[in-house]
C-alpha cells in the first residue's frame, strides 16, 4: 500500500472504516435533469467510501429548479446539503460555496446534468487508496468503454485548451476541462478559488501544478449533450480560459491565509536564488545526520541532501504535504511533524543527530529556552545547531507582525539564550545586508504586511551580484547565522 502523502500513513490505517466523500453539484436552470442526476448520486455505493455527502448549490435558478431541489433535499436531510445563492454567479462561485460547506475527506465536482456517470467515481477513488494521489481527474479523452460522439470542433477546442494549459503547467493531462476533479479535502480547502465562471478549471489545474501535487488521470465514460439540449459552455469561455492560463502562470496565488502565515512564507520561499545563498552559507557546518526544523516546501532541504539521514519537519499540514511528495524515492529523507514548542513531538528524535538546522523558526516560538532545550535533546554530544534568526530589534515592523515574529534578535540576547541552554557559539555572522533598506521601507515606512511579488522577483534576480557585494555594506544584516555546539 502506497504512502498516503497528506496523512503520512496508508489510507486504510488512517480511515479503517472508509473515508467520507463530498460531491459538490452546482446547479443552474436544470429542471428537466437535476432530479434524475441527484437520484443517481443518492443510490451510489463506492468501495472504500463510508459515506457520501451531496452538497447542492443552486446558483440563482429561475426555471423551477429551486423548488425541485428544495423538495429532494427535504426528503433526504441526512444526505443532501442544499445551498442557494442569488443572483446567478457562475460555476466557479457555486463550487467555491460548496467547498466551504463540504465536510468530507475527499471532494469531487459533479454536474447537474447527465453527461457524467457517477459510477465512474469509483475509478477516481482508487488512486487515493493505491497511489497516494492528491488530485484525480476523470478524462473523457483517455481510453474508456464508451463516450457519445458529438462535435468535432468542440473536441478540437478542448484538446487545444488542454494542450495550452499543459504548456503553462508542464503537466501532461489529456482533459483539463473535465468536470470530474477529485481532491483531498484539506488540499482543496487551502487553495484560494478566485474564478466565478468556467475558468475555475484552469485556475485549479494551475494551482495544484505549482503546489507540486501528485495528480492522476483515469478514463471515464461521457455522454455529452448538444447546445439544443442545454449545454452552457461556449467559445467565449475558451478565450477566457486562455487569459486565465497566462494570469495564473504569472501570479502565485496558491494558499489561503492560515494560522501559519502560509501565504507570505510561500512567497518568500519561492525566491530560489536567495535560498540557494542561504544554503551555501550554512553548508560547511552540516554533518551527516541532520534534522531540519521548519523545512517549509523543502527549498533549503533540496540544497543539503543527500545525507546519511535527513529528517525534514514542519507543523504546517500544507508544507508536510509538499515534503512527503518531495521525499518519494529518497530513502535517506524522512518527513516528520515536529513542533519546536511541544516536547512530546520530539520523543522519537532524542540524541539521533549531529546537526539540527533551524532557519527562521526560533523567533516564532513563545518559549525560546524550552525550544532550544528540545533541540539540544535531539543532538548527540558535540552536535551542532545551525540557526538563522532575524536581527535588529529596532527593525521590528508590520512585516514581523504579519510573519508572526515574537522579536528580532540582538547579538547578546541570542548568545545569552544559547548559553543558558548549554550551547557554545562557534560562529556568528551577519547575513543579507542588502535587504535592510527594503525591509525598513516596506515595514517601517509603508507599514506593509508583505512584499510585492515584483520586489521578491527583483531580489531573486539580483542575488548573484548581491551575495558578492553584501559583506562590504556598512550596516548589520537583516538576520544572523549562528552555529552553536552542544556542550
Amino acid at each position: 500500500m502506497a504512502d498516503a502523502g497528506w496523512w503520512g500513513e496508508s489510507w486504510k490505517e488512517a480511515f479503517p472504516e472508509g473515508v467520507r466523500l463530498s460531491v459538490i453539484v452546482p446547479v443552474y436552470n436544470e429542471r428537466y435533469l437535476v432530479a434524475e442526476a441527484l437520484e443517481r448520486l443518492l443510490g451510489l455505493s463506492l468501495p472504500g467510501i463510508a459515506a457520501i455527502e451531496i452538497v447542492v448549490v443552486d446558483d440563482g435558478s429561475t426555471d423551477g429548479t429551486s423548488e425541485i431541489l428544495a423538495r429532494i433535499a427535504a426528503a433526504n436531510p441526512d444526505r443532501i446539503r442544499h445551498l442557494r445563492q442569488e443572483p446567478n454567479q457562475g460555476k466557479g462561485a457555486a463550487l467555491r460555496a460548496g467547498v466551504e460547506r463540504a465536510a468530507g475527506d475527499l471532494i469531487v465536482f459533479h454536474d447537474a446534468d447527465l453527461e457524467y456517470d457517477p459510477r465512474d467515481l469509483a475509478k477516481l477513488v482508487r488512486p487515493f487508496w493505491e497511489d497516494g494521489a492528491d488530485v484525480v481527474y476523470g478524462s473523457r479523452f483517455a481510453s474508456s468503454d464508451r463516450r457519445r460522439v458529438l462535435y468535432f470542433r468542440h473536441t478540437l477546442g478542448n484538446r487545444l485548451i488542454t494542450f495550452l494549459s499543459n504548456l503553462f503547467t508542464d503537466l501532461n493531462l489529456t482533459d483539463v476541462e473535465t468536470c470530474y476533479k477529485m481532491f483531498r479535502a484539506p488540499l482543496l480547502k487551502s487553495i484560494p478559488i478566485r474564478s466565478d465562471d468556467f475558468r475555475i478549471e484552469i485556475e485549479l489545474t494551475a494551482k495544484v501544478a505549482k503546489r507540486r501535487c501528485t495528480i492522476y488521470e483515469v478514463p471515464i465514460s461521457y455522454r455529452g449533450r448538444t447546445y439544443r439540449e442545454g449545454k452552457k459552455i461556449g467559445w467565449r469561455d475558451g478565450f477566457r480560459a486562455l487569459f486565465a492560463m497566462l494570469g495564473h502562470w504569472l501570479v502565485d496565488d496558491l494558499y489561503r491565509e492560515d494560522e501559519y502565515g502560509g501565504r507570505i512564507l510561500h512567497d518568500l520561499e519561492r525566491a530560489r536564488r536567495f535560498n540557494d545563498w542561504m544554503a551555501d552559507a550554512i553548508r560547511p557546518w552540516i554533518g551527516g545526520r541532520v534534522l531540519e526544523i521548519g523545512a517549509g516546501i523543502g527549498t533549503v532541504t533540496a540544497q543539503l541532501i543527500p545525507r546519511d539521514t535527513y529528517v525534514a519537519s514542519d507543523v504546517n499540514p500544507n508544507y508536510l504535504h509538499y515534503l512527503r511528495n518531495f521525499a518519494a524515492g529518497k530513502p535517506y529523507l524522512r518527513i516528520a511533524r515536529i513542533d519546536l514548542d511541544q516536547a512530546e513531538t520530539w520523543s522519537e528524535q532524542r540524541g539521533k543527530f549531529d546537526t539540527v538546522v533551524c532557519l527562521n523558526v526560533l523567533e516564532h516560538v513563545s518559549d525560546p529556552l524550552a525550544a532550544l532545550r528540545n533541540i539540544s535533546g535531539a543532538l548527540a554530544p558535540g552536535g551542532r545547531l545551525v540557526l538563522y534568526v532575524p536581527g535588529g530589534a529596532k527593525r521590528f515592523s508590520s512585516l514581523d507582525v504579519a510573519l508572526g515574529h515574537r522579536c528580532r534578535y540582538e547579538i547578546e540576547a541570542l548568545r545569552s539564550e544559547l548559553a543558558a541552554t548549554g550551547f557554545e557559539v562557534e560562529h556568528l555572522a551577519s547575513f543579507n545586508r542588502f535587504s535592510v533598506p527594503g525591509w525598513w521601507w516596506n515595514g517601517k515606512v509603508l507599514r506593509r504586511k508583505s512584499f510585492t511579488r515584483v520586489q521578491l522577483k527583483a531580489l531573486d534576480v539580483l542575488v548573484p551580484i548581491v551575495r558578492r557585494l553584501d559583506r562590504f555594506l556598512p550596516w548589520p544584516g537583516l538576520g544572523m547565522i549562528a552555529v552553536a555546539r552542544k556542550a
